[in-house]
Formats: C-alpha cells, sequence, structure tokens
C-alpha cells in the first residue's frame, strides 16, 4: 500500500477542530456507565443466587 492514495486518518485527525462535549452528551455518557455497572451487579447477583455451583 503506498501513502499517497489519499488522505490518512493521522493526518485528517490533525484537522479537525477541538469541540469539547454537550452537556447532553456528558449526561448520555454518564447514564450509560452506570447502567452498565448497575446491571452488571444485578446480573452478578441473579447468578450467584439462583445458579450457584454447589
Amino acid at each position: 500500500m503506498q501513502d499517497n492514495e489519499g488522505p490518512r486518518l493521522a493526518d485528517e485527525l490533525e484537522k479537525m477542530e477541538y469541540e469539547p462535549l454537550l452537556p447532553v452528551e456528558k449526561k448520555l455518557i454518564i447514564w450509560s456507565i452506570a447502567s452498565g455497572v448497575v446491571l452488571l451487579v444485578i446480573l452478578t447477583w441473579a447468578a450467584n443466587t439462583f445458579f450457584s455451583a454447589r
């Protein structure tokens, strides 16, 4: 593969301007992470409670 076949990803990323996250985007990220952690805890509890390998 040759380097002159078109724009490279690194070059395009350097051209992009910095755009801070919007407050709504921050809330969505926080809600997604929090719900993932809560569901992980619930599923771990359910697996240990109902499917224990005793």
